[in-house]
């Protein structure tokens, strides 16, 4: 508890620092000063040296984001001083791929923790490029004081898995739960209404029910299934092991504790953690060479996220007039503009977006475009200005395609339909080909309180959207009818796009989520793959051979820049936790729940009250 206070006044107190820091500067209008400041950063630090037989340490708490990690000024409160330092997703896999060349790494150590700090669809990315590391023959250490699956979902590539000898692998497979509300919100007379379409639209199912409907549990357990038998499937491999020796422990044990770990072959040593720093420090030639200074390294060692910083990225630096952007779409989809104050949800602002990809059809020396979508979906009218924009560029003979992240679904499909190309990994969470519209009203409540409503209104339907009072019969009859409407074009769009039968598309619709593997095989995406795929996708659609240079969108502004030199550990956005979060601790995890529960509501802005949402809030553990 004392050095939680100890960080956190320290936190506290260079945070008002620097605040005041800044409000001196703008008072006395010291702009030369902020000026040198923001150029120094287009420069950055210089990188860190690398010594032969260094270690490259990748430790899996690292929150690893699909695109550019921006400051946020309440990490500076909020984020532990031993929290390491955020990636890119393309950074992390190309420190990989470079570390693996560079005659000065030894090797990799895997360390674990107690959360990962990315999705479980970029660990698929991360995957290969860790394989890639152990075939140049050097070697990879793992070690943790309990493995959790998604953990071990990436040490299993090692050469020595060490575990404690207190320690656990959980291998118990993957649980699906959701919130239901219903009986909540009819015990404080809040009344809820909805209309939909789609027999698997169950985003508004936690506000009128109180358990799974059939077709929520139908599509929620072949959604587990998929994810896990790829999980299942990547970890026998490099284990030797047979997929049904993992399902056994599963269904009968759970966890492995100790030797009983060993003996199934899940770890290679059982060890403490001092036990594994003599096997790392014998990689890195300092067996017997004690450093009893303190603070000292206790094995000659680079993080990743140092390592990364070393990395030339050849694709963004390389001399060409062609460009190939990469677009990052993370987060719901609202209307509007983005808000861009610090401190705000990170959203798809159709607005926003819609005017960023304006500017890339614009530029002559934008040749294709890839959109990384990580998003479960959000408003309808800013979904469809987003794909409006996405149709004029490929108009304008620039190809498109889409990369999917952990998940893209309803909203995020909507505008992924129509791309020349759509690449996502097993574990992507997509399709929820539907639509919804979700109305409370708080006539009871108010009767509840003493609280009551009047007013006049110059035709019946004027307080049609009023939530001070239940819709009649008529109006969610009118309702309905825009819901189907929009149901219909998303039919349409997915039909175009994807070249499918509408008979085909309507079965695969229905507001049902698919894993990337299911969604394959039914054609609503192309390939299985990763970013990195997809932009090798668009540059052979642009036929640009490898004439053409990496960009990628948003960048970051000024002050952003600024911020930077003062912030440790930008924040993770929320929308990376699908397949992700493993909470510290039960209490923490059910308030974090309700935390991004409250959020989402708050960026249902849609000005038709139409929404593309996946299923609400579908957590795996």
């Amino acid at each position: 508890m004392r050095q939680f206070i100890k960080y956190t006044l320290a936190s506290l107190t260079g945070s008002i620092l620097f605040f005041m820091l800044l409000g001196f500067l703008l008072t006395v209008g010291a702009v030369g000063l902020v000026g040198v400041l923001l150029a120094s950063l287009t420069r950055g630090p210089d990188p860190p040296t690398i010594a032969d037989q260094t270690l490259l340490v990748y430790d899996l708490s690292t929150p690893i984001s699909d695109g550019p990690a921006l400051a946020d000024p309440r990490s500076m409160i909020l984020a532990s001083p031993a929290t390491p330092t955020a990636l890119s997703l393309r950074q992390a896999v190309a420190a990989l791929e470079a570390a693996a060349e560079d005659p000065r790494i030894a090797g990799l150590y895997l360390k674990g923790g107690a959360t990962v700090g990315t999705g479980l669809a970029n660990q698929m990315e991360l995957y290969p490029a860790i394989q890639a590391f152990r075939e140049a023959d050097k070697p990879v250490l793992a070690y943790d004081v309990a493995w959790s699956e998604r953990e071990y979902y990436l040490a299993a590539l090692a050469d020595t898995v060490y575990l404690n000898p207190l320690g656990s692998v959980e291998m118990n497979g993957l649980y699906a739960e959701v919130m239901y509300q219903a009986e909540a919100l009819d015990n404080l007379g809040i009344g809820v209404q909805v209309t939909r379409v789609g027999a698997y639209k169950s985003a508004v199912e936690p506000f009128i029910a109180d358990s799974m409907s059939s077709e929520e549990r139908t599509q929620i357990q072949q959604l587990l299934d998929d994810v896990w038998q790829t999980m299942v499937t990547d970890i026998v491999e490099p284990r030797s092991l047979a997929p049904q020796q993992l399902q056994a422990i599963a269904d009968s044990q759970g966890f492995l504790f100790g030797e009983a770990a060993q003996t199934e072959n899940l770890v290679d040593e059982i060890a403490y953690e001092d036990e594994v720093i003599e096997a790392l420090r014998d990689i890195t030639g300092q067996e017997g060479d004690r450093n009893d200074r303190p603070n000292a390294p206790s094995f000659r060692q680079i993080s990743l996220g140092r390592y990364a910083r070393t990395i030339d990225d050849d694709l963004v630096t390389r001399r060409s007039s062609n460009q190939i952007a990469v677009v990052y779409a993370e987060g719901p989809i609202v209307d509007g503009e983005s808000g861009g104050g610090f401190g705000q949800p990170q959203v798809i602002a159709g607005n926003t977006l819609a005017r960023q990809l304006r500017r890339l059809r614009q530029d002559d020396t934008v040749k294709a475009v890839v959109l990384r979508v990580n998003s479960p979906g959000g408003s309808a009218t800013a979904s469809d200005v987003i794909l409006r924009e996405l149709q004029l560029l490929q108009e304008a003979d620039k190809p498109v395609v889409v990369s999917m992240g952990n998940v893209a679904a309803s909203g995020g499909y909507w505008i992924s339909a129509l791309a020349d190309s759509i690449v996502a990994q097993p574990a992507t969470i997509t399709g929820s080909i539907g639509v919804y519209s979700l109305f409370l009203n708080l006539q009871e409540l108010g009767d509840k309180v003493g609280v009551s409503w009047d007013g006049v209104k110059t035709g019946e339907l004027a307080d049609i959207l009023s939530p001070t009072r239940p819709k009649t019969e008529q109006e969610l009859a009118i309702l309905q009818t825009a819901v189907d409407n929009i149901y219909d074009t998303f039919l349409d769009r997915v039909e175009a796009g994807r070249d499918l039968p509408r008979a085909t598309v309507t079965d695969v619709a229905q507001g049902r989520v698919w894993s990337g593997t299911a969604a394959q095989d039914l054609g609503l995406v192309d390939e299985l793959g990763g970013l990195s795929q997809a932009i090798a996708i668009a540059a052979d659609l642009a036929d640009l051979d490898d004439d053409w240079r990496l960009r990628e969108y948003p960048e970051p502004d000024d002050w952003q820049r600024f911020f930077t030199l003062f912030v440790s550990q930008p924040t993770q956005t929320q929308w990376t936790s699908w397949l992700t979060t493993d909470s510290p601790d039960p209490v923490t995890n059910q308030l974090l729940n309700v935390w991004d529960e409250v959020s989402l509501l708050q960026t249902l802005n849609d000005p038709r009250g139409l929404y593309l949402l996946m299923p609400y809030q579908i957590r795996l553990q």
